[in-house]
C-alpha cells in the first residue's frame, strides 16, 4: 500500500491527478492482486475514482464535496487512454466562450463513438455521438480552442462549432429557447468565414436553425452568411419537433419562414 501512496503523491507532485492501472503497475511493480487491493482501499476512502476501466482519477480533498475533480482536468488524458479524439461543446463550451446565463451542470462532450456517460457524486460528464465523418470534418484543431489545465490542454469548441452544436442538440440544452440565449450572447464573436466552413459538415436543418436564432436575435452579418446553406433545403423543417399543437387546428397558425425553409411553431424568448 505505501508504494501505492507514494506513486499517487508523485503523480501530484508532477500535476498529473490521474494515472492509468498499466503505468502504476509498471512504475510500482505491483502484482495485479496487490494492485486491485490498494485502488480498492483507497477508493473506500474517497482518494481515487474510476470514470473509466483501467484510468483512475486522484480526488484532493478540496475536491471531495463534489466526488472528484472538474472533469476539465482530466478529459483529455481520459481521452487518450481510450484512444479517442473530442471536444467539449455545448453549455461548457458557451459558458468557456462568455455565456453566463447559462448553468453548466454537466459537461458535454462531443465524440464520434458511442459511450455511456459517466457521474461520479456531483460531477456528470454526458457524451454526445456525431458520425464520424461529420466529426473528422468538423473537429479541426483551428476550430478548436486549447483550455489550460493540469494534465496539459483540453480541446474547447472554438464558438463557431459550440453555436452549431448547440443548434444540433439543443434538446440536450434545456430547449430552443437555452439555445437562443447562446446565440444571443456568442453570436458577435462568429468569424464568418470559419462558420461558413464549419457548416458543411452539419445537417441543413443544424445550420437553418442557427441562421435562423442569429437573425432573429440581431447578428443578420452572421446570419446572411448562411443563407445560401438554407436556399438548398427541399423542404420545411419545424424549428422544434418537440413540440406539438395541442389541437391539429392551431398548426395553420405555425408560421413559414421562406428563407430559412422553418416552420416556426414556438417563440424565441431569451433573458437581457
Amino acid at each position: 500500500m505505501s508504494r501505492i501512496l507514494d506513486y499517487v503523491d508523485s503523480q501530484l507532485a508532477r500535476g498529473r491527478g490521474f494515472f492509468t492501472k498499466t503505468v502504476a503497475m509498471a512504475e510500482t511493480g505491483q502484482s495485479p492482486q496487490a494492485f486491485q487491493a490498494a485502488m480498492h482501499r483507497l477508493s473506500k476512502k474517497g482518494s481515487v475514482v474510476t470514470p473509466h476501466r483501467g484510468f483512475y482519477v486522484i480526488v484532493r480533498p478540496e475536491d471531495r464535496a463534489l466526488g472528484a475533480p472538474d472533469p476539465a482536468r482530466w478529459i483529455a488524458p481520459l481521452m487518450k487512454h481510450l484512444g479517442l479524439d473530442y471536444r467539449i461543446s455545448l453549455l461548457r463550451a458557451a459558458a468557456f466562450h462568455g455565456s453566463s446565463h447559462q448553468a453548466a451542470m454537466v459537461f458535454q462532450v462531443i465524440l464520434p463513438h458511442q459511450l455511456p456517460k459517466i457521474e461520479i457524486g456531483r460531477q456528470k460528464i454526458e457524451f454526445h455521438f456525431q458520425s464520424p465523418d461529420a466529426f473528422t470534418k468538423s473537429n479541426r484543431p483551428e476550430w478548436l480552442v486549447p483550455l489550460k489545465t493540469e494534465a496539459g490542454f483540453a480541446n474547447v469548441a472554438g464558438v463557431e462549432l459550440t453555436l452549431l452544436d448547440i443548434c444540433r442538440y439543443f434538446h440536450c440544452v434545456g430547449g430552443i429557447n437555452a439555445a437562443a440565449q447562446v446565440v444571443h450572447d456568442l453570436g458577435d464573436k462568429v468569424h464568418i468565414r470559419i462558420l461558413v466552413k464549419a457548416a458543411s459538415a452539419y445537417e441543413n436543418s443544424t445550420v437553418r436553425r442557427l441562421g435562423y436564432l442569429l437573425e432573429q436575435l440581431g447578428h443578420v452579418r452572421q446570419a446572411a452568411s448562411l443563407l445560401p446553406i438554407a436556399a438548398k433545403a427541399k423542404s420545411f423543417k419545424l424549428l422544434d419537433p418537440s413540440v406539438r399543437p395541442i389541437v391539429p387546428e392551431l398548426t395553420a397558425l405555425v408560421e413559414r419562414n421562406a428563407d430559412w425553409k422553418l416552420l416556426v411553431n414556438l417563440p424565441v424568448e431569451i433573458d437581457h
